[in-house]
């Protein structure tokens, strides 16, 4: 399993603000190992970096792109599934049965579900209110995602154990076609190795290690 390294900082030093600028931001690893696997286009760079305090996570996405789509045919959190956007999804174990999604576009919009095997989503639920933070911004060159998630709700979903957190790391691009549609192409951290784009795996999460 892949494994990704989020370093500990001392508590309260860092607040999200989406603009990915905090100097502790360089205390992190820079993950960049990302693939679309179903597609031959070459994608644009994606930064993912991670750092934990003794109440919380937080994650920072920076995307490289200058050509956004965010669908905004309603104000709902919906056309979020129709948008560029991050995702991070947390298992409790392999056999998906729960896992927590979400998914985030630019604006920053947030879309979390509960799900179980088999692409069973449950759509009413959410993460608990005042145990997430997301904050984002659009730059000339990029976009950044940042999110606060406590230690607390993460330990109360059974998501960490040995230090150890379970987690898939995802990204959506939309782009135009011909046919004047926007079809996706879909980027992972871990390869799945299915015939079909498909997050909603096992086989499609690595291992967050809390040092």
């Amino acid at each position: 399993m892949k494994n990704y390294n989020v370093h500990r900082i001392e508590k309260n030093i860092l607040q999200v603000s989406g603009l990915g600028d905090n100097p502790f931001w360089t205390k992190a690893e820079i993950l960049t190992d990302f693939t679309s696997p179903w597609s031959d286009l070459e994608e644009e760079k994606m930064e993912f970096r991670s750092l934990w305090d003794t109440e919380n996570i937080f994650f920072c996405y920076t995307v490289y792109d200058t050509n956004l789509h965010i669908d905004r045919k309603d104000d709902s959190v919906d056309s979020i599934g129709e948008s560029d956007r991050v995702e991070i999804f947390f298992r409790t174990d392999e056999t998906l049965n729960p896992y927590y999604c979400l998914e985030i576009d630019p604006t920053p919009r947030l879309m979390d579900f509960k799900a179980s095997p088999a692409k069973k989503f449950d759509f009413d639920w959410n993460w608990p209110e005042n145990h997430i933070n997301v904050k984002s911004c659009t730059k000339k060159d990029c976009f950044v995602v940042e999110i606060a998630i406590s230690i607390q709700s993460l330990t109360n979903f059974n998501l960490i154990k040995d230090n150890s957190i379970e987690a898939g790391i995802y990204r959506a691009k939309y782009k135009k076609q011909a046919n004047n549609l926007f079809e996706p192409t879909w980027i992972s951290w871990v390869n799945p190795n299915t015939e079909t784009p498909n997050f909603h795996v096992a086989s499609s999460f690595g291992n967050l290690t809390l040092l």
